[in-house]
């Protein structure tokens, strides 16, 4: 009688089904339909192997690298490398789960770049080790058919971490809440009059609402929504002045003088505030984003442009401010054309940009935006692309909603297993969107066992859509119900190249095939939403941290594949590839069409080679929003600044030319918000360094 050594010293009795059930599994992965008698053979040179040892038992690891080698000695090396990358993972969570003290070790030298907006000092260290520990808890509690999923990198569930504890990011009901009042947990704070409190108030509601979740958060009419208190500040400041006896003459103008003063001020502290305040788990600053460019007043349309002329100039020295996003809404006869009364902030917006690589613009008029804009739904996103509006439990709409969970399919990997066999990638393409909804449903019935109380500020001051009327003690479940559920892809220009050996920026009929890909995502997600009444969505990942974890997994069982596995990322979701050469109408005009089909989140980006002008940039938003249906645009370019004195450097320069100082910082884009360069994850890194541009200075290709 043969008998096994457990990790634990127990000894049982050896099974060699555990061993047909394994190959089997290994094969399944990629695809390959082994027959019985293939898996029987090898198992009998797996027992007889066994057998000529000496001894009446053998170890666990001892019978996995047996099992390993017989599969690549005959002829199974693919299934070989899966087995051995399951078997690392496994490892590797078994030591963290075993002794944590492996991890913040390693963390203890240095956190990881899975999110740049995470430093190195204690708090981001101490956020890391917590993130590690109940990442694996959360792993070993649901069902090892998920787990499995997520360890070898079929699919990803994002910030396990967090999978228990809370979900994902909101658009915030900035004035409802201001108008109102609110309580961060010490003490009710009375609703502001004027709108140096309402600007100090709208970042204690980012602040406080990212205490409760782990996306970012944004404000989704921010020059409305502060607008409404420019009225009030106006009456008091020119009571103000009556009082001291200003003469009437001199009021009004006066009046408006220290109005806009105050504006100023106000605006000034909100850029302020959001680069400093570390409030956020892991001394992070809030991931915030502004919404703005639609007035609906004078008042508003003020604090537009004084908002965006304070960002303008940067912080203190003049640096680069990272944080907030700001997204500009473009529409026609409200801002786009010269004839349109806000025309002038289109125009600022654009300048601004070509400084501050902020705003990004959405457009009002793509056909799916324009639905609900003219039903009297502005609809608005995220520098981090999430995009809400539809809702099949409730009025449509974007205040008082977010996303509340994302899974992310690899579809690289599916490409690669289907070795061009276009049916059978569909095939394979449905199993993983199977495994993304019940992973998505898994985390449903996690969450909404979490209580109004486990969320106080979000839940409990009626933040969210759906917390009406909830107590302390109810579930969560029906604020869950009017989020929405993200299924997201990465990489389509790898998994062309995999099925065709061509990417969408290459060739018409990848192209095709591209948009047929995502067009089946969003059919399944549209489908799910009418079976199951949640808000199911397809989602173009941003992937910061995935877009390097996947690839290596892939890599490790299939070797480099010219176009696939040859980098050390995946491009992000429906991306031409950064370092594949066209002119911005090339890129624009085949990726317009995956807006409309992500109705989760979606951005596209043109890259720069150096600092345009603003006409520059209103050219290129220009081309894309009167000629096709693309909808959230951003410019990227490198920008550099002396840390010292502020002053923008040009070109390879390394020292300021203003001050002498060698101390030069970087600041890119990625996924959607800015980042300092040494910030960025690995994959990023290799990212950022191939990446084209579409326009030469202020030439644009297409002109």
């Amino acid at each position: 009688m043969l008998y096994v050594v457990k990790r634990d010293g127990r000894k049982v009795e050896f099974n060699l089904t555990k061993i047909s059930n394994a190959i089997k599994g290994a094969a399944d992965e990629i695809g390959f339909e082994m027959k019985e008698s293939e898996i029987l053979k090898l198992c009998q040179i797996v027992v007889k192997t066994i057998e000529s040892l000496d001894g009446s038992s053998v170890t666990v690891e001892h019978i996995q690298n047996i099992v390993q080698t017989t599969l690549i000695e005959n002829g199974y090396e693919e299934i070989g490398n899966v087995y051995a990358a399951y078997r690392n993972e496994r490892t590797k969570v078994r030591e963290i789960k075993s002794d944590l003290m492996k991890a913040i070790g390693q963390i203890g030298v240095e956190t990881d770049r899975d999110n740049a907006n995470v430093g190195n000092n204690f708090s981001s260290k101490l956020l890391r080790i917590a993130s590690e520990s109940n990442k694996w808890h959360n792993l070993s509690k649901m069902p090892k058919r998920l787990s499995k999923a997520h360890e070898t990198g079929d699919v990803y569930y994002h910030d396990l971490d967090s999978y228990n504890l809370t979900i994902n990011c909101l658009h915030i009901p900035t004035m409802e809440i201001l108008k109102k009042g609110f309580n961060t947990g010490y003490g009710y704070i009375r609703p502001p009059k004027r709108i140096e409190s309402a600007a100090e108030l709208s970042c204690i509601l980012l602040q406080s609402t990212q205490n409760d979740m782990f996306g970012g958060q944004s404000h989704p009419d921010f020059d409305n929504d502060m607008g409404s208190f420019v009225e009030e500040t106006r009456v008091q400041i020119r009571e103000e002045l009556t009082e001291l006896g200003v003469e009437e003459s001199k009021l009004e103008e006066l009046t408006e003088k220290k109005l806009l003063r105050a504006i100023e001020q106000s605006m000034q502290g909100i850029v302020y505030n959001l680069n400093t305040m570390h409030s956020r788990a892991g001394s992070q600053v809030p991931f915030s984003s502004v919404n703005l460019g639609i007035p609906n007043s004078k008042d508003a349309a003020l604090v537009c442009e004084v908002f965006l002329k304070e960002y303008e100039k940067g912080l203190g020295r003049g640096e680069q401010p990272i944080f907030p996003n700001i997204i500009f809404r473009v529409k026609e006869g409200v801002n786009r054309e010269p004839k349109d009364p806000y025309f002038y902030l289109y125009e600022l917006a654009c300048r601004v940009a070509a400084k501050r690589m902020n705003p990004t613009f959405m457009n009002m008029d793509a056909t799916f935006n324009k639905k609900y804009y003219d039903q009297g739904v502005i609809p608005a996103t995220m520098g981090c692309r999430t995009y809400v509006c539809s809702n099949i439990n409730g009025e449509p709409g974007t205040k008082g909603r977010g996303n509340i969970a994302p899974t992310t399919i690899n579809l690289p990997r599916i490409g690669i297993i289907a070795k061009g066999d276009i049916d059978k990638f569909f095939s394979l393409l449905d199993s993983r969107l199977e495994l993304a909804k019940d992973s998505l449903l898994e985390r449903y019935d996690t969450l909404k066992k979490l209580r109004v109380k486990d969320l106080p500020f979000v839940a409990g001051q009626g933040l969210m859509k759906g917390s009406e009327g909830l107590m302390p003690d109810d579930s969560i479940e029906p604020i869950i119900r009017q989020g929405t559920w993200g299924i997201g892809f990465i990489g389509v220009a790898e998994t062309l190249c995999a099925l065709i050996g061509k990417h969408h920026g290459e060739d018409k009929e990848a192209r095709q095939l591209g948009l047929k890909i995502v067009s089946h995502i969003r059919a399944y997600t549209d489908k799910l939403t009418e079976e199951t009444k949640l808000n199911w969505s397809c989602y173009a990942t941003p992937a910061e941290g995935l877009s390097g974890k996947f690839i290596v997994k892939d890599k490790a069982i299939f070797g480099e594949i010219k176009g696939v596995t040859d980098k050390d990322y995946y491009t992000n979701s429906y991306h031409v590839p950064v370092g594949y050469k066209l002119s911005l109408k090339e890129k624009i005009d085949i990726e317009a069409p995956y807006h409309e089909l992500c109705n989760g989140g979606h951005i596209s980006y043109i890259e720069l080679d150096d600092y345009p002008d603003a006409a520059t940039i209103m050219d290129i938003i220009n081309y894309g929003y009167k000629h096709t249906n693309i909808s959230y645009l951003g410019i990227n370019f490198h920008i550099r600044y002396c840390k010292n004195c502020g002053e923008y450097l040009v070109g390879g320069e390394q020292k300021c030319p203003k001050c002498g100082s060698h101390e030069v910082q970087g600041v890119s884009r990625v996924t959607g918000y800015l980042s300092l360069d040494e910030r960025f994850g690995s994959g990023k890194q290799e990212e950022r360094e191939d990446r084209v541009s579409q326009v030469s200075g202020n030439k644009v290709y297409y002109v």
